[in-house]
C-alpha cells in the first residue's frame, strides 16, 4: 500500500484513515462519506456523519482527497472524545444521576448554602479572570448535560502546564465560552496538541485583525512560488472570478497565522480564510483549503461586503459571526496598500514535539496560562487546550447573559404544555415570568431547553415569541395571542412548513375577525374553509378558544421518547460512557 506523508502529521494518511475507521467500528459507531466537494485543483472537502445519529458529523478539508478524509476523521474523535457532539444537550435523569455524567475522572462540588462557587473549583488566576467582581454564584455553573443541582457543578481536571498542577474547571464555563475552540485529535499527543495550540493562534490572532482593522502585508510572489499547488488553487479560482489576497498574518513574525482573503466583484463581498501552523507551507495549504471547505463555487455568495465602519467590525457579536461561519464584517482598511507590520518569511517548524515546545514559549512570553485536558478513552490521542484571555469565543459576563443553563428550570413546565388544563391566569403568569427572566424571543425553545427534536413537529422552530402567543391564546388574552402571532409570522413563517404557515395565517384572520364586535364569525366560515382549508379552520378554531393553543406540539413524555433525534443522540452517548468506564477501569 502507498505510504502518503504529509507535514505536520506522525503517520501516513493511509494508517490513520484505517486506525481511525477501525476504531469507530470497534466503539459501535457507523460512518458514512455523505458528501465530497473538489471545487478547484488542490481543495477537497468532506462531510461524514454517524448512520444512525445525524447530529453526529464532522467536516474535513485537505490538499488530496485522502487528507481532507483524515481531517474528517480526526474531527470526529476530537469531538467523540472532548463530548462536543453532546454539548448543547440535556442528556437525560439517567445519565445525570449514572456513577459519571461526563468523564469518571470529573469531580462533583456540592452548592453551599449561600451559594458561593464551591471551593476547589479554578485557581486563583482562573476565578480574578472569570469573576473579577466576586458575584458568581454556584448554581450559575450546573452544567446543561446534567442539570443535576443536587449534585452540584461539575469540574472536570486539567492540568496547567507551568506548573503540571491538576485545576478543576466547571463544565458549564467550558461549555458556554470556549465551546469548541482548542479542541483537536492526532496520531500522536505532540501533534494533536501542536494543532489545538495552532487554533487558539488562528483564532486570536483572526480576532485581533478583524477588531482592530489591521492591515497586513501580501505575501511575496517569490514566497507563494514555493507552493505550486497552493498557487494552482489560486490561480483557478481567479479564472472563475474571484480575486484572492494571500497575506502574512504573523503580526511581524510574533504568530505562526496566515490570512487569505477572496473578492467576489459579482456581489461585491469577500470572506476572509485564517488557518495556523508552526510550518509556513502547511499554514498556507490550511487557509485556502479551509476558504472552500464545504463550499462549490456557487456558494460563494453569501459573505458581506467590506465597510469603512470600524466600530460594527469591532463589535463582540460581529467576531462571534466570524468564528460561526466566517460571514461577518471586515473592514477596508485590511487592504490597504501601506501594511501596518512588515511581511515575515517565518518558520516555527520542527518536530512536532519540537513544534509544541515553540508554541508554549510563545504563550509564556505573553504570560498567558495554558491548561490542557488529554483524553486517551476512545484509543485516539485527544485533547482540549484552554488560554484564557485568547482562547475564549464568548465573553466572560456570558455566564450570567447568555448561560446554556438558563432555561432548565422551565423544561418541564414547558415540556407539560401541550395537553395542560391549567388555569388562565397560569398561562399567562408563564408570560411574564419568560419577559421578567430575561428570555430573547428569538431564542429556540428546544435550544434553551438542551432538546434535540428533529425537523418534524412543531417544537423544532418554536421560538420563545411563538411560545408567548400559544400561551396568550391558552390565557384567553386575545389582543396579545395577536401581537404575537403576527411577530411569529413575520420572524418565523420561512422556516415554517406550508401547512404551519397556512395555520398562522388562518389564526390571524380569525383573531382579527375577533375583535371585530359587529362581525358574525360563521358568515365567514364558508371563505375561510376556501381560502385556508378545513384543517386549519378546525385548528385555529380551537386555539381561540383555548382549547388546543399548543398547534402541532407533540405531547412529550418524561423520557423523551417523543423525540427520536433525541433517543438516537442518547444511544450514541451510551458507547461512549461504555468506552469511557472501560478504559478508566484498566
Amino acid at each position: 500500500m502507498t505510504q502518503t506523508f504529509i507535514p505536520g502529521k506522525d503517520a501516513a494518511l493511509e494508517d490513520s484513515i484505517a486506525r481511525f475507521q477501525q476504531k469507530l467500528l470497534d466503539l459501535g459507531f457507523h460512518i458514512e462519506e455523505a458528501s465530497w466537494l473538489n471545487p478547484v485543483p488542490n481543495v477537497w472537502s468532506v462531510h461524514i456523519r454517524d448512520k444512525e445519529c445525524a447530529l453526529c458529523f464532522t467536516n474535513g478539508k485537505g490538499a488530496t482527497k485522502k487528507a481532507a478524509l483524515a481531517s474528517a476523521l480526526g474531527e470526529y474523535f476530537e469531538r467523540l472524545s472532548t463530548n462536543y457532539f453532546f454539548a448543547d444537550f440535556w442528556l437525560g435523569e439517567t445519565v445525570a444521576n449514572g456513577p459519571f455524567v461526563h468523564y469518571p475522572n470529573e469531580k462533583w462540588f456540592p452548592l453551599t448554602e449561600n451559594d458561593d462557587v464551591p471551593e476547589g473549583l479554578l485557581d486563583a488566576r482562573l476565578r480574578a479572570f472569570y469573576d473579577p467582581e466576586n458575584e458568581l454564584t454556584g448554581s450559575q455553573l450546573i452544567d446543561l448535560q446534567s442539570g443535576n443541582e443536587a449534585r452540584g457543578v461539575c469540574g472536570l481536571p486539567f492540568t496547567r502546564q507551568s506548573d503540571n498542577q491538576t485545576v478543576y474547571i466547571p463544565m458549564n464555563i467550558i461549555g458556554n465560552l470556549y465551546v469548541s475552540n482548542g479542541m483537536s485529535a492526532g496520531n500522536t499527543r505532540n501533534e494533536a496538541r501542536v494543532q489545538g495550540l495552532s487554533e487558539v493562534f488562528e483564532r486570536y490572532v483572526k480576532n485581533r485583525i478583524i477588531a482592530e482593522s489591521i492591515s497586513l502585508p501580501e505575501i511575496p510572489a517569490e514566497v507563494m512560488a514555493r507552493y505550486p499547488a497552493v498557487m494552482e488553487s489560486i490561480a483557478t479560482l481567479e479564472a472563475e472570478g474571484f480575486p484572492i489576497f494571500a497575506y502574512d498574518g504573523s503580526l511581524g513574525g510574533q504568530y505562526p497565522v496566515i490570512c487569505v482573503v477572496l473578492f467576489n466583484p459579482a456581489n461585491g463581498t469577500c470572506f476572509a480564510s485564517f488557518g495556523a501552523h508552526p510550518d509556513f507551507g502547511v499554514a498556507l495549504e490550511r487557509t485556502v483549503t479551509e476558504l472552500l471547505q464545504g463550499r462549490g463555487l456557487k456558494d460563494l455568495d453569501v459573505f458581506t461586503p467590506p465597510t469603512f465602519d470600524d466600530e460594527e467590525v469591532a463589535e463582540h457579536t460581529n467576531l462571534e459571526t466570524h468564528f460561526i461561519d466566517s460571514s461577518g464584517l471586515i473592514s477596508w482598511d485590511l487592504f490597504k496598500q501601506d501594511a501596518d507590520y512588515p511581511f515575515a518569511d517565518w518558520s516555527f517548524s520542527g518536530t512536532t514535539e519540537e513544534e509544541f515546545a515553540t508554541l508554549m514559549a510563545i504563550f509564556a512570553a505573553e504570560d498567558k496560562e495554558v491548561y490542557i485536558a488529554d483524553y486517551e478513552h476512545l484509543g485516539v490521542y485527544a485533547c482540549r487546550i484552554i488560554v484564557p484571555g485568547m482562547s475564549d469565543i464568548y465573553p466572560a459576563e456570558d455566564l450570567w447573559l447568555a448561560n446554556n443553563n438558563m432555561g432548565s428550570h422551565l423544561r418541564e413546565i414547558l415540556l407539560s404544555l401541550p395537553g395542560s388544563a391549567w388555569n388562565k391566569e397560569d398561562y399567562l403568569n408563564l408570560i411574564e415570568q419568560l419577559d421578567e427572566e430575561g428570555f430573547d424571543d428569538f431564542t429556540r425553545v428546544r435550544e434553551l431547553l438542551g432538546l434535540a427534536t428533529g425537523a418534524d413537529n412543531g417544537w423544532y422552530t418554536l421560538r420563545v415569541g411563538e411560545l408567548k402567543a400559544m400561551l396568550a391564546l391558552a390565557g384567553g388574552d386575545l389582543e396579545q395571542a395577536l401581537i404575537w402571532t403576527e411577530w411569529t409570522m413575520e420572524f418565523n413563517s420561512s422556516i415554517f412548513s406550508p401547512t404551519r404557515a397556512n395555520y398562522y395565517r388562518c389564526l390571524q384572520t380569525l383573531l382579527l375577525l375577533s375583535q371585530e364586535d359587529s362581525r358574525q364569525p360563521l358568515q365567514y366560515l364558508n371563505a375561510f374553509i376556501k381560502m385556508y382549508g378545513a384543517e386549519a379552520v378546525e385548528a385555529a378554531s380551537a386555539a381561540l378558544s383555548g382549547e388546543a393553543a399548543f398547534y402541532g406540539l407533540p405531547t412529550v413524555d418524561h423520557d423523551l421518547q417523543t423525540f427520536p433525534a433525541h433517543q438516537s443522540l442518547l444511544k450514541a452517548y451510551d458507547k461512549l460512557q461504555r468506552a469511557k468506564a472501560a478504559y478508566w477501569l484498566k
